[in-house]
């Protein structure tokens, strides 16, 4: 989202319109929600600082992800970060992939790897995971951990998907984008699909470990 904001909207002094009015009213919405949404307790956090409160109230390590962060300002640069991280090859080709694209510069194909691999799926799979999942674990705190997905399926299904979709439509006019946007979102979803078996193989042997 921040590289298409960067691309596509002006984001340097002195301000300055750049291109389609519609694209940037598009970009600006969701960048607000994402960086400064409502949270649990009617603060203002970001979406990736409220998933890390909610991950600290039901008990989960987050020390790797403080690490990982820590190593990229370490290094100023994202790939090296990636390469000398311990995460799972599945993530770590999740995470080349996505870095990747963004460095190709390509706003529709960076549109379309948002759209297609991201919030277009938010919602049906939250609303999958939510199914029964307090019941499932009555003894932890999941709170927090409840309201970030039940945000994520409100803004995304909503707001955020239908937005992505309409700005795709803005940014592909010619035959040779949407074939472009077509390759990048199979990649993509490929490339979740991969983070995902990873997620559930690092689940299954945590549990076999306890």
């Amino acid at each position: 989202m921040k590289a298409l904001q960067n691309k596509l909207t002006c984001t340097t002094t002195p301000w300055l319109p750049v291109g389609n009015p519609a694209t940037r009213y598009l970009i600006n919405e969701i960048v607000v929600a994402e960086e400064t949404d409502l949270a649990f307790d009617g603060s203002r956090q970001s979406h990736f600082e409220m998933y890390l409160d909610a991950m600290r109230e039901c008990g989960a390590n987050t020390e790797p992800i403080s690490a990982f962060l820590e190593n990229v300002t370490a290094t100023q640069n994202i790939f090296v970060s990636i390469k000398q991280s311990d995460l799972h090859p599945n993530v770590k080709a999740f995470l080349d992939f996505t870095f990747r694209v963004i460095e190709e510069g390509k706003p529709h194909q960076i549109a379309a790897a948002f759209t297609f691999g991201r919030e277009d799926l938010i919602p049906k799979m939250f609303t999958e995971i939510l199914k029964n999942f307090q019941s499932n674990f009555p003894e932890i705190k999941l709170d927090k951990l409840v309201y970030y997905f039940e945000r994520h399926i409100e803004l995304d299904a909503d707001e955020h998907g239908p937005m992505a979709m309409q700005m795709i439509d803005e940014l592909c006019d010619n035959e040779t984008k949407w074939k472009e946007v077509k390759e990048i979102s199979i990649m993509a979803l490929e490339k979740r699909i991969g983070l995902w078996n990873a997620i559930e193989e690092q689940i299954l042997t945590n549990v076999e470990l306890v």
